[in-house]
Parts: structure tokens; C-alpha cells; sequence
């Protein structure tokens, strides 16, 4: 594992450049319409209570990665095992947020441009912040963390300007009641973009307090998800909950009727400049854990030799893992969650936990009895 420390600070900042990621571009939570905000609240509260797993896990073996506790916790075997599950994991879901990225700048600007070109280049720039480390990635964050927000709070302020904002879109609350609002918060929002928190569990040991994880990995998710239940609200009252619930990208569409004084109009690039900015620490964080999971698994000496390789892989994995970007979104939709997030989010951690809890319980008791 490289031999890094990073700051408090930082470790806040990727947390919630990680956690808006993708999720303020797609229309997350659209099956519960106006009430898309609710759900997104209550993924965030189910998300901090899964986090604790990964805390109380993390409190076991505080100096060492997911990769390396497996193994201490289930076996030598066992644990390879299921880090080499983690790792194809942390690739695959790479692979979905570079194709996201790819299709949406694809289908938006770069409507000429072959999406293996575009994909291409994002994944060289990516290897290229890989190779430097996650030091360098962090640094990186903390300079865009005050673009990003700086083009939030203009976005923001124009949108409530042109006159967008129709807040009777948000009526009634619960008008179907709290079926669709629970089947989307336990389909979609537990696990997407909160449950992705797993592969901090690669990255808190980086941390140069341990004792500061919990309050920074709560504090950065609570603002992550207040941010996007705001930009969800923002659409939905701009949009409407009809057209919020057909449009693949809520917030682009929102941002392309800005229109004021005949002058300020297709402020479009904002969109994209996020796009650009998010994708790349999403995709980055992912890329990276798989990275530093291999090297851990199969005893690289130097993970930066890695980094290509995996980088083909991701790249050639975005573009093979649907042949539409209909299908693809169905199967993150339908498929992903059940199959893969709940697993690798909810499930596994938590019978890791029960072990990890017996497990220290019994050496502890033989540490008194000696």
C-alpha cells in the first residue's frame, strides 16, 4: 500500500466531490417524482447508519485497507477471494461512471466525436492523477471543492432569477403515499451514491487521524446529501415533476433554461465543467481502490505499475457492459442494486462485522485470562 498521509480536510472534500459524483447529473430518485427529495433524505440516513459498519470495521484494523482485513477476518483464502471480488467490483462500477460521463458529453457537446475517443481521454487523464498518488488527488480536490461551489451558488442564484422556480411543483407531499418513496430509497438511494462509501474503506488508513474519521466521513455525506437533495428540489421545481421524471439529465436540462435579460443564456458549460470535475474524482476514487486492492492482494511491490492495466480494463469494461445507453441505464437501475451494491455494500460488510465483533471479543478475553 503507498505510504501516504492525507488531511482531515482533504479526506472531506473527496468524501463530497465522491458522493455528488454522478449523482447530481442523473435523475436520481425520479420514481418517487416531487417526492424524489424524501427519498434522497432517507438514503442519506440509511447511508450514515451502513457507514458504521465500515467505521466499526475500520476501528478493528485501523492501519490496513478492505483488502487486507478480509483476510485476517475470514482467512488467508477466503479473504483473497472475496478482495479479489471487491476489486472487479471497484472496476465494474469505474466502468459505469466513465460510460455515464462518456455518453453524456457524447450526446450533449461532443455529438461527432466516437465515445471510445472520449472515454479514452478521460481514462489517460485519470492514470496519469493515479501514478502521482492519492496526495496529489487530494490536493487537486481541495482547488476544484471551491470551483465547484462557487459555480453552485451562481447556478443557484440564476436559476431563481430567470423565475424557473415553481415550488407548487413539489405539491402535494406524499401524494402517492410512502410506497414509491421506500421502494426507491431502498432500490436506488441507500446504495447509490451512500452506499458507495465502501471504498473509503480502501482510503480512511490514509488519514493522518484516525480518531477524526467518523466526523469527517459523517460531516462530508451529511453536506453530499443535503447538496443533492437541493438540486434535486431545484429540478423538480423547475421542471416540473413529469418532465424531472423523463429526462435522463435533470440538471442540464434545468441549467438550459436560464434565460435572463436576453443575454445570459446556454450556460450549458457549467453543466459540463462539473461533468468534467466529478466524473473525474468518482471514477478516480474507484480506479484507485482497485488499484491499491490488487497490489495488496497479489504483493506488488510498486502499484503504479498497475495502473495501466487496470485503466484498459476499465475502459474496455465501459464500453462492452451494455450496447446502449438504454440498456445500461436499466441495468444500473434494476440489476446493479440488488445484484451488486446490496452485496457488496450492505451484506458483506455486515457478516464481516459480526466476525470481526467475535472474533476481538475472544482476544480480548484470552488477553485478561493471561
Amino acid at each position: 500500500m503507498e505510504k501516504a498521509k492525507i488531511k482531515a480536510s482533504q479526506m472531506f472534500i473527496l468524501i463530497v466531490l465522491f458522493e455528488m459524483g454522478s449523482a447530481i447529473l442523473v435523475g436520481l430518485g425520479t420514481d418517487a417524482k416531487q417526492d424524489a427529495w424524501i427519498a434522497i433524505l432517507l438514503g442519506l440516513a440509511g447511508g450514515l447508519l451502513l457507514f458504521l459498519v465500515y467505521y466499526f470495521l475500520f476501528s478493528y484494523y485501523q492501519d490496513v485497507p478492505l483488502t487486507s482485513y478480509l483476510q485476517l477476518i475470514t482467512g488467508k483464502w477466503i479473504g483473497r477471494f472475496l478482495g479479489f471480488l471487491y476489486i472487479v467490483y471497484f472496476i465494474y462500477c469505474a466502468a459505469r461512471i466513465l460510460r455515464d460521463f462518456g455518453e453524456l458529453l457524447a450526446t450533449t457537446i461532443y455529438t461527432s466525436t466516437p465515445l471510445i475517443v472520449i472515454n479514452s481521454l478521460m481514462i489517460i487523464t485519470i492514470i496519469y492523477a493515479i501514478h502521482k498518488g492519492i496526495e496529489v488527488i487530494a490536493r487537486v480536490g481541495e482547488l476544484f471543492f471551491a470551483i465547484i461551489y462557487l459555480m453552485a451558488i451562481g447556478g443557484i442564484l440564476l436559476v431563481t432569477v430567470s423565475g424557473l422556480i415553481h415550488l407548487e411543483y413539489l405539491l402535494p407531499i406524499l401524494e402517492n403515499g410512502w410506497k414509491p418513496v421506500i421502494k426507491t430509497f431502498l432500490g436506488e438511494t441507500l446504495t447509490f451514491p451512500f452506499g458507495e462509501m465502501v471504498v473509503f474503506t480502501m482510503l480512511l488508513p490514509f488519514l493522518n487521524d484516525a480518531k477524526k474519521v467518523k466526523i469527517v466521513c459523517f460531516g462530508g455525506m451529511i453536506l453530499a446529501g443535503v447538496n443533492i437533495a437541493i438540486t434535486v428540489v431545484i429540478n423538480v421545481a423547475s421542471l416540473g415533476p413529469e418532465l424531472f421524471t423523463r429526462s435522463n439529465f435533470p440538471l442540464l436540462t434545468t441549467i438550459g433554461k436560464i434565460q435572463l435579460a436576453n443575454f445570459i443564456e446556454r450556460l450549458d458549460v457549467l453543466f459540463m465543467l462539473y461533468l468534467v470535475v466529478g466524473g473525474f474524482f468518482k471514477i478516480s476514487l474507484y480506479f484507485y481502490a482497485a488499484v491499491a486492492g490488487t497490489a495488496d492482494i497479489f504483493k506488488f511491490k510498486n502499484q503504479y505499475n498497475l495502473s495501466f492495466p487496470i485503466g484498459f480494463v476499465i475502459l474496455f469494461a465501459s464500453m462492452t457492459i451494455a450496447t446502449t445507453y438504454a440498456e445500461h441505464v436499466k441495468e444500473g437501475l434494476h440489476v446493479v442494486p440488488i445484484y451488486l451494491h446490496w452485496p457488496f455494500q450492505i451484506i458483506i460488510p455486515f457478516i464481516l462485522l459480526v466476525i470481526a465483533f467475535f472474533r476481538n471479543r475472544k482476544k480480548k478475553r484470552l488477553a485478561r485470562g493471561t
